[in-house]
Formats: structure tokens, C-alpha cells, sequence
């Protein structure tokens, strides 16, 4: 008993120390999903500014939270039973509280009902009562989802001495939203601009509307899944399947962001896919390890693959493929952008629009050249948003499959930093 506290005690002062070192060198693990650093133009900024989220004051906060409960190592006292319990009844508590939360818009937006604040009071208290507990044992939950995923890396040999570099540091947030803007003739990544989470959606179109037509360019401002800054900012879900693979897709971020690979994030369009595609490939295949040795019974649940299910409601689920139709969509812009035909893209893209909105997909507010900067760049999967012509996703899919395993590939990769370099070791496995 006395070597088994010695060991935890140990473990805890190591992991303390780690988190002392990463508050010193944290900011420069600021490259990840959503936010590359440019050069914006004082226009844009001008813009956006009022707006802008405030990084250094959540990482602060974070630290302080994550230091705070890595210094006590409550999860790591208790049993593995209790550790699996606590997990699902967080799960629970948060599909509870989101369920409150439909409820109370529903009520709020129906015109039926005249005194709002009477016909809530109830729906309030139980949702400041659940929010209350979720709050209790979130930082417990998520140093054991920490502790969860770095023993699958382990598994995986990607780590050191047993300890995954950097350590795996996560906080579930309302997370920003990302403005992205792109020109009108071609499909480009030009700026990621990080907002405020609580933009109304008003807000968001006067915001697009004044950038389309001051600057002549094309944006939109999305919702993401997880920020790769450090700790990781991952967005609130009942769903453990998503939930885990973003907390492994930005902890490898924060690992390619020691490499070569991360350290250019920002330096490209295709050096910005080549980390997207490696962290999407890596982060499904350790949440799929995690799930299989920790939550077997969540693997073959049908969880929505994200907390805002883009898909309200299936008018024909068996003969609509949504990946397969906007990758139509995404071939066709190209080709009339080429040509030079940049109004007759945009209404094109109109059209496809209103058509997945038939289909049911009803949250696609706008589909424009931003939409296919943004979402182009998860090339983990052929088709989708990316375009035709895809040689640097199909690349890294392909360098995956002629790794041995996901350690190999990831140390392939994470030392490159230009394509050819990709393309070379391919040549070489051939």
C-alpha cells in the first residue's frame, strides 16, 4: 500500500511539474483547427475586432483549473468502476441539460406563448440545478478522460517514458466560432479569425454581409468542434464517441505543433490540410482504441458524429448521400471558378444549397467559396468538401497505409514540412 502511494504521489508531482513548465512555454502551442496566425488586412480586423475571442484570458483560466485538479489527482484515487460511472452519468447530466435548453428556446419561440417568463420558471431551476452538478464533476471527468487517452498512447507507443509530450490537457467550453474568408474567384484559406461564442446569428450575417461587400471576398463564419491552443478547448456533448475523437484530434495538433509539420501549419494551404487530414486520421483511430478498452458498450450506439447535428430531419436517408453530393458540388464551383464564372458559381451554390435543405439539411446557412476553404481541409475521407483533384489528403491517407502502425505514421509525418517531402516517402514505400 505504502509503494502504491509512494507511485501515485509520484505520478501526481510529475505530472504538476509538467503543467508548471507548459504554462511557461504554452502560447506557443497556439496552432491547431482553427486558428492560424496571418497577416489579416486592417479592413478585415476593423471588422471582426469587436468581436474577437479573448485567447489569453480562457488559457489562463483553463490552466488554473487544470492545475488546480492535476494537483489533488481526485480521478486517479478512484476505482476503475467508479472512474466508468461517473463518466456516463456526466454524459447523462449533459444530454439532460441540452435537452432543457431545446425546451427552452421552443418555449421562447413560440408565439403562442405571452408570459415566457412564468411558463420557464420550473425548466430554469432543474437547469441551474444539472448545470450545477455537471460543473462539480467536470474537472473530475475530464482528468480521467486525460488519464484514458494517455494510457491508449501508451498503448500505441506514442509517447515518452510512459508520458505523452505534451501531457494530454483538455477543457470542455462554449468554443469560439471562426470567421473565414476566402476570395470570390478562387477557393482559398485566406483568414481563420477566432469570435466571441455568443454572436447571434444576426450578428454573424451583418458581419458577412459587410466583409462580402467592402472587401469583395467571400465569408462565413462556422462552428467547430475543438480549438488545438493548450489545454485543448473541446465543445460541451453528450456523445463520448465525438467527444473523444476531438480530445485526440487537437492533443495532435498540440503534438504536431513540436514538429516541423505543426510549427508550418500556417505557412500553406496544403501544409494547413497535411495537419487537418493527420489529425483527423490519428484522433478516429485512438478514439476507437479508447472506446474499445474503456466504453465497449458506447461503440455500436448511434451518437450524432456532432453536438449541433447539422441534419434537422432525413426527407429520403436511403437515396441522398450527403458527402457524395457536395463533393459534386465542390467539382462544379471549381470548374466555373476556372473559367472565371464567379457569379454563376455563387448562384450555383445557391441552388445545391436549397437543394440539401430539401434533404433535410437545414443548418447549412450558407454554402459559398468560404465554406470550401474551411471544410476542404479534412481530407481524412475522399470526397466530402474537398476538391477533385486531391493529392495532398489522398497522400496522407496514403503514407498511413503503408505505416506499420499510427506511431510510425506519426513520427513520418511530423518531421515534414514541405509536400514533396510527403510524396518522396510515399515513392520510397512503393
Amino acid at each position: 500500500m505504502v509503494k502504491f502511494l509512494v507511485m501515485k504521489y509520484l505520478f501526481h508531482l510529475q505530472r504538476v511539474l509538467s503543467l508548471i513548465l507548459l504554462v511557461i512555454i504554452g502560447g506557443l502551442a497556439l496552432s491547431g483547427s482553427v486558428i492560424p496566425i496571418v497577416n489579416q488586412t486592417n479592413q478585415v480586423r476593423s471588422i471582426s475586432r469587436p468581436y474577437e475571442f479573448d485567447y489569453v484570458t480562457w488559457t489562463l483560466n483553463a490552466f488554473y483549473t487544470k492545475f488546480f485538479e492535476s494537483a489533488l489527482g481526485t480521478g486517479n484515487y478512484l476505482s476503475s468502476e467508479t472512474r466508468h460511472q461517473l463518466v456516463l452519468e456526466y454524459l447523462m447530466l449533459v444530454d439532460q441539460i441540452q435537452a432543457i435548453e431545446y425546451q427552452l428556446i421552443s418555449i421562447y419561440s413560440n408565439p403562442t406563448i405571452k408570459n415566457t417568463s412564468t411558463s420557464t420558471v420550473e425548466l430554469t431551476q432543474e437547469y441551474e440545478h444539472l448545470s450545477a452538478l455537471k460543473d462539480l464533476l467536470s474537472p473530475v471527468v475530464e482528468d480521467i478522460l486525460e488519464d484514458q487517452i494517455s494510457y491508449v498512447l501508451d498503448l500505441l507507443s506514442i509517447d515518452y517514458a510512459g508520458q505523452p509530450l505534451p501531457p494530454v490537457l483538455y477543457h470542455s467550453t462554449p468554443l469560439p466560432l471562426a470567421l473565414i474568408v476566402s476570395p470570390r474567384d478562387i477557393i482559398r484559406q485566406d483568414q481563420n479569425i477566432s469570435l466571441i461564442a455568443d454572436m447571434t446569428i444576426e450578428e454573424q450575417v451583418k458581419m458577412e454581409e459587410c466583409l462580402d461587400q467592402s472587401l469583395n471576398v467571400s465569408s462565413l463564419v462556422v462552428h467547430i468542434g475543438g480549438v488545438g491552443v493548450y489545454p485543448t478547448m473541446v465543445q460541451q456533448t453528450s456523445s463520448l464517441n465525438w467527444l473523444s475523437e476531438v480530445i485526440a484530434h487537437e492533443w495532435v495538433h498540440n503534438y504536431l505543433t513540436l514538429r516541423p509539420l505543426g510549427m508550418n501549419y500556417m505557412t500553406s494551404d496544403i501544409l494547413r490540410v497535411m495537419n487537418e487530414t493527420t489529425a483527423s486520421i490519428a484522433g478516429k483511430e485512438i478514439s476507437e482504441i479508447f472506446l474499445e478498452t474503456f466504453f465497449p458498450e458506447l461503440i455500436q450506439k448511434d451518437e450524432s458524429s456532432s453536438p449541433v447535428t447539422l441534419k434537422v430531419k432525413a426527407a429520403e436517408p436511403a437515396t441522398f448521400d450527403f458527402r457524395e453530393e457536395m463533393h459534386k458540388t465542390r467539382i462544379q464551383v471549381d470548374l466555373l471558378l476556372a473559367e472565371g464564372k464567379i457569379e454563376e458559381a455563387e448562384e450555383y451554390m445557391e441552388e445545391r444549397r436549397l437543394l440539401f435543405w430539401e434533404q433535410g439539411y437545414q443548418g447549412l446557412r450558407k454554402l459559398n467559396q468560404a465554406y470550401f476553404a474551411f471544410h476542404g481541409a479534412y481530407a481524412d475521407q475522399p470526397g466530402g468538401a474537398a476538391p477533385q483533384e486531391d493529392p495532398v489528403g489522398e497522400a496522407v491517407r496514403t503514407l498511413r497505409d503503408q505505416s506499420d502502425s499510427l506511431a510510425e505514421f506519426l513520427n513520418r509525418i511530423s518531421w515534414m514540412y514541405t509536400f514533396d517531402q510527403l510524396l518522396e516517402a510515399i515513392s520510397e514505400t512503393e
